[in-house]
């Protein structure tokens, strides 16, 4: 049973790919950064930003190439340096220790939908759809995750509207595109949940 509407849970077994730099001060604590490559069954690797308080990395100690496995939130916020405005995503650590698990890229959130599904096919055929999620935080602030669902489960999700709460089970994963600015072609990495189950629960749950 779901103790809290506002769900966002994850847990990322895979390999420290290089050390933590650092990446910003928040209430007198220093944050660091530092990439996180999960390897898929396919044999691809999703490289996630994980964002963690300097406590923490004092406690546990990362080494690059070490399998490691961190559980915490994903965060997003809308970077406006340079041109146009990007959804930055990265994980926010909460526990980071060495372990010896299998890979691991599991991902739980509750949410609202705040833009309306869009059904389309890829250039094989395949339907997929893409919702934005909006996962509320604390003191009032939310986190806006894109997800895509695939198949008979983007089907379903077309279906939904704006408003609806959905409950749902994925991972995170990263995908390189080309992006063309002033003419000049520019390798970019996006992140997004892809989604494996979805419920809608009831609505007294969503107010609740």
């Amino acid at each position: 049973m779901r103790t809290s509407w506002n769900e966002n849970h994850a847990v990322l077994r895979g390999t420290a790919a290089a050390e933590p730099v650092f990446s910003h001060t928040n209430h007198g604590v220093d944050f660091f950064l530092f990439p996180l490559t999960v390897p898929r069954l396919s044999g691809a690797e999703d490289r996630i930003n994980v964002v963690a308080p300097a406590p923490l990395l004092e406690g546990s100690p990362l080494s690059p190439g070490g399998w490691v496995e961190v559980t915490g939130e994903v965060r997003t916020f809308n970077n406006r340096t340079g041109p146009g405005s990007r959804l930055v995503i990265t994980l926010l650590a909460r526990t980071l220790a060495e372990t010896e698990e299998p890979p691991c890229n599991q991902l739980t959130l509750t949410g609202v939908l705040c833009k309306p599904p869009i059904l389309r096919r890829t250039p094989l055929g395949r339907e997929i759809c893409d919702l934005m999620l909006a996962v509320n935080r604390r003191y009032g602030r939310a986190d806006y995750l894109p997800c895509i669902a695939w198949g008979a489960l983007a089907q379903r999700c077309a279906g939904l509207t704006v408003g609806d709460g959905v409950a749902l089970e994925g991972r995170l994963q990263s995908r390189i595109y080309q992006k063309v600015i002033d003419g000049v072609t520019q390798e970019r990495t996006a992140f997004e949940v892809s989604v494996t189950t979805l419920s809608t629960p009831a609505p007294e749950a969503v107010s609740g």
